[in-house]
């Protein structure tokens, strides 16, 4: 499991044994950053399961299967069963769901929830629906739950969605419109599901109402400032403190929706043929979609963005272009030989990476060949920049099954037609998809800290510090134990509610360490490979053993492994 995957699996294990549902905290620290409900969710499956890393990613999985059924569920309703399949199949088989679910975010839960609102609200206006009621009180509710997965975010996006589609298909000022959305029913179920938790978290966590519109360090407003000011409001104007996080640049943010629905981002020129115009069911849901769309580009054009924030827009887009493909002719014909030929291109550059690293030697573990680009770090893909021809001597299986992926669509995109070439190019990703996974094996022991961490479940037992930041490092809180000291890590995310009147005193400073190093009880130090000469020199005159080391981090005592 990866640090930031860790440091979320935590917190709800923190939940889970505190009993606390309210205030997340991490080592103790008070963390208001996020909305509770994908903790919550975690926590239940804790009672069930176990506290396992594998349960604390069921969440995300089941939220993709759900939202595949979702907009296969759309397209078929809006369109037609072929539709819907392909819309199915866009989804579940694009790069970008791919990637932004291996990590333990809520956005896949937030998509779904937005999703569901957005088709509830759709069918709620569907002259022909005799239960709008019934449907406005599943977008109430699903808009309520996408609060707390994620903040209001998820009742902006769908607002602009549904006031751009009535502006262009011009039902914004009729009366059946407004009649159909059951506002005073949706609003009070919106209230009774998101409300109490919010004023909950408020009441525990003092001052109560705070609209300051700036932060610092040192500054400790409550939850109320942090989480609804400096967390929503700050974070969109890119003022938020602390500044722990970039943003992409617009242009490279727009552009590369063609690799996150990439191979099916080829087929978006068929999506000029649908119709547009709301005379039907269909008409409506096309021009309904678009909307979303644009909804989704145009408020993260004018607010911070990372590479994920965009997936509410993917079902959305996954259904254009499933019922662009649903038309079949000549564009469909010309985008699978384009998936072809990238993939054919794909292959070739995998023989020859192979061919060039087949006799280069693999030692340790793959931290020993990568580099590393620390400004990247904020954005969630900027360990891909860490990557060198070297390191793909230890990728050689991965690279193999890769290979086989691309030939698998390169030979199927260009010789099928249709749903032939549909099916080949879906195989494709699937077999792509499992040699992701196992380079993600491979790089276990460079993003995550678990080898440090079972290193200290066998040694005897020891106070832990963790050198830097706490979040890089949060797989020895996960697998070892819940509590560590922090060495000069009072930055990022637990910066906030280490000011908090009654935070415990996990932070520690140079002078703090040698005093506690010297200490007759065993301690530990986790530290990166290239700290460890600042550590031993700044403890010159102290005991110091190095007790193991993988990942490109290290692990040190003040006493002997074994006394």
């Amino acid at each position: 499991m990866d640090d930031v995957d860790a440091f979320q699996a935590q917190m709800a294990s923190n939940m889970y044994h505190s009993g606390d549902w309210v205030t997340a905290r991490m080592d103790g620290v008070l963390y208001f950053d996020k909305a509770p409900f994908k903790y919550w969710v975690t926590v239940i499956l804790y009672y069930l399961l176990g506290v396992h890393d594998w349960v604390a990613r069921i969440p995300s999985a089941l939220s993709a299967i759900l939202l595949t059924w979702l907009v296969m569920s759309f397209g078929r309703w809006a369109i037609n069963r072929e539709a819907g399949i392909y819309s199915g199949l866009v989804i579940s088989t694009c790069i970008g769901l791919f990637l932004f679910t291996r990590i333990i975010i809520p956005d896949v839960m937030l998509t779904l929830m937005i999703a569901l609102g957005l088709w509830a609200f759709l069918r709620a206006q569907d002259e022909e629906e005799p239960r709008s009621l019934l449907w406005a009180s599943i977008m109430a509710a699903s808009l309520a739950v996408g609060v707390l997965v994620k903040g209001f975010v998820a009742l902006v996006l769908p607002c602009v969605t549904v006031f751009l589609y009535l502006l262009v298909s011009q039902r914004l000022l009729r009366r059946e419109t407004w009649r159909r959305m059951h506002l005073l029913t949706g609003s009070l179920l919106f209230l009774l599901i998101a409300a109490p938790w919010h004023i909950l978290a408020i009441l525990h966590n003092p001052p109560y109402l705070d609209f300051t519109m700036h932060g610092g360090p040192g500054e400790y407003r409550g939850f109320f400032w942090f989480y609804f000011i400096n967390e929503q409001v700050l974070r969109f104007l890119n003022t938020r403190y602390p500044r722990d996080y970039d943003t992409v640049p617009r242009f490279l943010f727009w552009t590369l929706h063609l690799v996150w629905l990439f191979p099916w981002s080829v087929y978006i020129p068929n999506v000029v043929r649908l119709n547009f115009r709301p005379v039907d069911r269909a008409g409506r849901a096309t021009l309904f979609a678009l909307c979303w769309c644009a909804a989704v580009l145009l408020f993260f054009s004018f607010s911070t963005t990372q590479e994920y924030y965009s997936m509410p827009l993917y079902p959305a887009a996954a259904f254009l272009i499933g019922a662009g493909m649903a038309l079949q002719g000549g564009p469909i014909r010309i985008g699978s030989r384009i998936v072809s030929v990238i993939a054919a291109l794909g292959a070739v550059t995998i023989i020859a990476v192979l061919f060039l690293t087949w006799n280069l030697p693999a030692p340790g573990d793959i931290s020993v060949a990568l580099t590393q680009n620390r400004s990247l770090y904020k954005l969630s893909m900027g360990h891909i920049g860490d990557l060198t021809l070297g390191a793909c001597a230890y990728l050689r299986l991965p690279l193999v099954v890769a290979g086989i992926a691309c030939l698998v669509g390169a030979i199927g995109g260009w010789r099928f037609r249709g749903a032939g070439a549909f099916l080949a190019i879906a195989t494709m990703m699937v077999i792509f998809f499992q040699a992701a996974r196992l380079a993600l094996v491979v790089f276990d022991p460079y993003m995550s800290s678990r080898p440090i961490a079972e290193a200290l479940n066998r040694l005897p037992q020891g106070e832990v510090i963790i050198e830097g930041d706490y979040n890089s490092r949060s797989s020895i809180s996960f697998y070892h134990q819940d509590h560590a000291l922090i060495l000069n890590g009072r930055y990022f995310v637990l910066e906030y509610g280490s000011y908090a009147p009654d935070a415990p005193k996990v932070f520690i400073d140079d002078n703090d360490f040698l005093g506690i190093w010297k200490r007759p009880d065993r301690y530990y130090l986790v530290t990166t490979n290239e700290l460890v000469p600042r550590i031993k020199t700044l403890a010159k005159d102290l005991p110091m053993y190095e007790i193991t080391s993988a990942g490109g981090k290290t692990l040190l005592s003040n006493q002997p492994a074994q006394p």
